[in-house]
């Protein structure tokens, strides 16, 4: 399941969180978020009980998107613990979100 997190919600749903995040910078004119959506999705299905997917619309959020300095979308970024540990921009296969977000859930 994908949260729909904002300026008001992130840090409750995200930075206090007891799972870790991956939270997926985007915007409905954003064509290469688009497509990386059914990835995202895939993940938020596979690791349901580990990990926490959240969606954050970069023009409905602009206070958190400065905070992290979001300059390109998408980006996909990792949150544990309350902390940034991992991001990468741009559209990425199954397998390599994987490969980054494996060394930080349990």
């Amino acid at each position: 399941m994908e949260i729909q997190v904002n300026d008001a919600n992130f840090k409750q749903e995200v930075l206090e969180s007891e799972l870790p995040c991956l939270v997926d910078f985007w915007a409905q004119w954003c064509m290469p978020c688009h497509m990386v959506a059914p990835t995202v999705k895939i993940i938020a299905e596979r690791y349901q009980d580990k990990l926490k997917v959240c969606k954050i619309n970069v023009d409905e959020a602009p206070r958190t998107s400065a905070q992290y300095g979001i300059m390109s979308i998408p980006t996909l970024a990792i949150f544990k613990n309350g902390k940034l540990v991992d991001n990468v921009v741009g559209v990425i296969s199954e397998d390599e979100l994987v490969s980054r977000i494996k060394p930080h859930i349990q």
